[in-house]
């Protein structure tokens, strides 16, 4: 995981469960849009250089 954080320490970061962080990560969830901009702020990233739309 980028920055060495373990999938507890980013959800208690995000105030999210590790069970919504593993699911982004995999795939299985796309996060909400306030989600989303926490987790880029968190990283110091726009929210597209973390999140890439699915278009298809």
């Amino acid at each position: 995981m980028a920055r060495g954080w373990t999938q507890g320490e980013l959800a208690q970061a995000l105030e999210v469960s590790r069970q919504t962080v593993n699911a982004i990560e995999t795939g299985k969830y796309d996060p909400s849009l306030p989600l989303a901009f926490r987790i880029a702020a968190l990283f110091g990233l726009p929210i597209e250089g973390i999140f890439t739309p699915d278009v298809g």
